[in-house]
């Protein structure tokens, strides 16, 4: 078993490190609660002592500082990696109704909202429950690599996956390695999809990929190649280090231009947007092959599919979901259905799924009124909420 030792954390390299440490102990952990068994002894122990290695870390300005090669130094915003490790240990010594309690405080209107998620889901046992993750059952974290899921959500997802959910799917962009080892849910029991669901890990271990043309996919692999030579240079090197850094899926690429604690001056995020631009427009000057899409955090550049009647258009999680559903037997024609996300490239999961079956909800965590409009206007059994913490808890509570 992994335990960790607190120790003195000075480089980027020990922290990824670390991180990784507490997903073993965090794993095992999870899987000892939903099997009924004892948590494994020291597991609080190691968590402990990894928050005080991170609480350690020496602060400038409100953020951590480590060195990234022995020259140079990095600020990084951990609050994410450190108040998930608060809540996990506390959710380990003090249990869960004491939990529930903590996650009411420190979230306003939390009862309310666990209250209205339990209205819309009562005495509902779904066919298909398919999630983005980040921003949806996950918290947001400053980087994706060291976005460990926490042991109190994977015992949530988990519960609702085993008991309320014939197909549970988690659906998001990210690559299907970085999905897979930031994640401590049981082995078999989710469907892990990525690259908005071009490829996924199914029940018995084994990868689908959706099928791509030998033009499609010597041109990404040009643009991997460039882009891997931009980031390696000193001008460009950062971006890899913040955010989602640099991420090759299946099918698209990502590359982080900022993060959310605002770590890269506004002016040079912009015009690292107009490189890409650039070079974007260099590989494919017609348009046949790319579509960009620039949230402000991330830039993500998505080889096009032809569609009937649409012609080229870049490949969404609504496509995502109609492939799983053919590739996997998800039998989406026969509801009810659950479709949760967070932001606006998450719609087409819900537009595909009530195609499907009109039987479907929604519980979208969202402050944007925009995008809750959005939402109440495609079905009437939809549910906002602020946090993720109170969609897990809904789906853990039922």
């Amino acid at each position: 078993m992994v335990e960790i030792e607190r120790n003195e954390l000075k480089t980027l390299k020990g922290f990824y490190a670390l991180m990784a440490a507490t997903r073993a102990v965090r794993f095992n952990a999870v899987n000892a609660i939903i099997n009924g068994d004892a948590v494994p002894e020291r597991s609080v122990a190691s968590l402990q002592n990894g928050l005080d290695t991170l609480e350690d870390v020496s602060e400038s300005e409100g953020k951590k500082v480590l060195s990234l090669d022995g020259e140079r130094t990095i600020s990084l915003d951990m609050d994410y990696e450190i108040n998930e490790l608060r809540k996990d240990i506390f959710y380990l010594e003090e249990g869960e109704e004491t939990f529930l309690d903590l996650l009411s405080d420190l979230h306003p209107n939390f009862e309310e909202h666990v209250r209205a998620g339990h209205e819309l889901l009562n005495g509902l046992d779904v066919n298909g429950f398919i999630t983005d993750r980040d921003g949806t059952i996950n918290n947001y974290c400053a980087r994706y690599l060291t976005s460990i899921q926490s042991i109190y959500n994977a015992v949530f997802l988990t519960r609702f996956a085993l008991n309320k959910a014939k197909r549970p799917v988690i659906l998001t962009s990210a690559p299907l390695d970085g999905l897979i080892e930031i994640s401590v849910n049981p082995e078999g029991e989710i469907y892990y999809a990525a690259s908005k669901g071009r490829e996924c890990l199914d029940l018995e271990g084994r990868v689908r990929r959706l099928s791509i043309t030998p033009q499609k996919q010597e041109a990404i692999e040009l643009l991997n190649k460039r882009l891997g030579d931009l980031t390696s240079g000193a001008e460009y090197e950062k971006f890899t280090l913040i955010g989602s850094g640099l991420q090759f899926k299946f099918g698209q690429s990502t590359v982080a231009r900022q993060d959310i604690g605002k770590s890269i001056d506004e002016a040079e995020s912009k015009a690292f947007l107009k490189t890409l631009e650039a070079l974007v427009a260099e590989l494919d000057p017609d348009g046949l092959n790319f579509r960009m899409e620039d949230t402000g955090l991330d830039v993500e550049i998505i080889l096009t599919v032809e569609t009937a009647g649409e012609g080229l258009k870049d490949f969404d999680k609504g496509d995502g979901v109609k492939y799983l559903n053919d590739e996997l037997d998800l039998q989406m024609f026969r509801g009810p259905h659950l479709i949760c996300g967070d932001t606006g490239s998450d719609v087409p999961m819900l537009e595909a799924a009530l195609e499907l079956a009109p039987d479907t909800r929604a519980i979208y965590v969202t402050e944007n009124t925009e995008l809750a409009t959005r939402i109440n206007g495609l079905t009437h059994s939809a549910l906002i909420v602020p946090e993720p913490d109170m969609l897990v808890t809904i789906l853990g509570t039922l």
